[in-house]
């Protein structure tokens, strides 16, 4: 029996995208060194979460979300705040996936749906169909099919990941796991999980970029570009669209770091380059440091521009002039 080979094609429109996509992640990796910025990944990882969660009805808003994460209290829905902290305990644990693996996607599945579900981490029972809000796209496989594609596609992505790039290769997963729709719940949440997970294998700092948000962004299209392939038969143009928002994004981040430079003084570098991440410091340790005396002078030239910028942050952020107060790096 012939082994499964998902259907699909290599345009030129393709190959185009994923020569700039290389390009600018190449000049990321060299040059603007996001891996060096903490408070950079942190914010594009909860972007990522936001517009995941958003996409599926989430009504948390950006800053909602960004309080859960960082454990405060939020007045919402219970199931979208356990949404919230599940996906960010999934994204923070994105290093740890197999991403070749099944018994590891129903296990990311569990936590990504942990208290939301009776059959978290399990295949679905049930029959699924895929919805842009109140629109049915399309009917997904029977249940009882389910195990079997999804060894097929796994069984298929393990063989072509030494001979389709990367890039297409997400892609292409990313619609055939939607198609098949394997849970009964968290599928869109797991596909873009997923995808972030095969690319960030090839190029870690694909941890940190949010593809999530340039699909939120780009919903309709994003279902559309679904539902013509689920008529054609073939992931053609689902690949195409997705080469597109990625290399999008990417020249947003990189848009966004040159900003972040351009706006970065002297003065604010100095005190960036006397810090180390996560010590929480005395400002009276930090004039020190620097071989200031003027606090004022500190305060106004070096310490609040670097908090504005979320480049410092304050251990008491609601009592910014408390004597317990420290300043942390990222």
């Amino acid at each position: 029996m012939e082994a499964y080979r998902p259907p699909f094609t290599i345009t030129n429109e393709m190959l185009s995208s994923v020569s700039s996509i290389s390009e600018k992640i190449g000049r990321m990796t060299a040059f603007d060194n996001l891996e060096a910025r903490p408070h950079l990944r942190k914010n594009n990882r909860i972007k990522s979460i936001h517009s995941s969660l958003k996409i599926e009805a989430n009504s948390l808003s950006l800053g909602q979300v960004r309080d859960v994460i960082n454990g405060k209290a939020v007045l919402g829905e219970q199931r979208e705040i356990q949404e919230v902290k599940n996906a960010y305990a999934a994204y923070e644990r994105i290093s740890e996936i197999d991403p070749y693996s099944i018994r590891c996607l129903k296990q990311f599945h569990g936590i990504m749906t942990k208290y939301l579900v009776e059959e978290s981490g399990e295949f679905r029972r049930g029959e699924e169909g895929v919805f842009n809000g109140g629109q049915c796209i399309f009917m997904a496989p029977p249940a009882r099919l389910v195990p079997r594609l999804m060894e097929e596609l796994f069984g298929w992505m393990k063989e072509a990941r030494n001979e389709v790039h990367p890039l297409i290769l997400g892609s292409v997963f990313h619609y055939e796991f939607g198609f098949i729709h394997p849970f009964s719940v968290g599928n869109g949440r797991m596909a873009r999980l997923w995808h972030t997970a095969l690319l960030s294998k090839w190029k870690p700092v694909f941890e940190y970029v949010p593809i999530e948000s340039q699909i939120e962004k780009f919903q309709s299209e994003y279902y559309e570009a679904i539902a013509r392939c689920h008529a054609a038969g073939e992931s053609t143009a689902f690949i195409a669209f997705m080469l597109e928002q990625i290399d999008r994004i990417l020249g947003d981040i990189s848009v966004q770091i040159s900003e972040e430079n351009e706006q970065l003084s002297e003065y604010v570098k100095k005190l960036l380059a006397v810090m180390e991440y996560e010590i929480p410091y005395t400002s009276r340790a930090l004039m020190e440091k620097l071989g200031l005396k003027s606090r004022e002078g500190f305060r106004r030239n070096y310490l609040h521009p670097a908090v504005e910028l979320n480049l410092v942050r304050m251990t008491i952020p609601d009592k910014p002039n408390s004597r317990n107060q420290r300043y942390i790096k990222g």
